[in-house]
């Protein structure tokens, strides 16, 4: 695995270890992100994992665990066909994560690429 690789896994695991999302049941959650992390370009998949927690926040408890990630997949499965029309800010996504969006939005905040082999 290339250096840039580990690095947007360690993105995507920063942003579920920071807010718990794996929940009870750690094994599965794991192996569900592991799909979606070879299906799916990793920077899409933080943006997708950002919005499904800031749409979660309405709700209590938050969802944690398959339930959540099961959403973030419904969520890139609805970018597949669709524009991808993220509902957060560059800035918002960095109060957030604590994150650098750049990777997310792009330099110049465009849209993410949607698969890993446009990335």
């Amino acid at each position: 695995m290339e250096i840039w690789e580990q690095i947007s896994r360690q993105r995507v695991q920063h942003i579920i270890e920071s807010y718990q999302l794996y929940g009870d049941v750690f094994d599965d959650f794991s192996d569900y992100l592991e799909d979606l992390l070879i299906a799916y370009a990793p920077p899409l998949i933080e943006l997708a994992l950002i919005e499904i927690l800031v749409q979660s926040w309405l709700q209590i408890p938050l969802i944690k665990g398959i339930a959540f990630i099961e959403k973030v997949h419904e969520q890139l499965k609805s970018w597949e066909y669709g524009a991808i029309a993220p509902k957060i800010t560059p800035s918002q996504f960095r109060q957030i994560t604590g994150l650098d969006p750049t990777p997310v939005f792009g330099s110049n905040y465009n849209q993410p690429s949607l698969h890993k082999s446009t990335y």
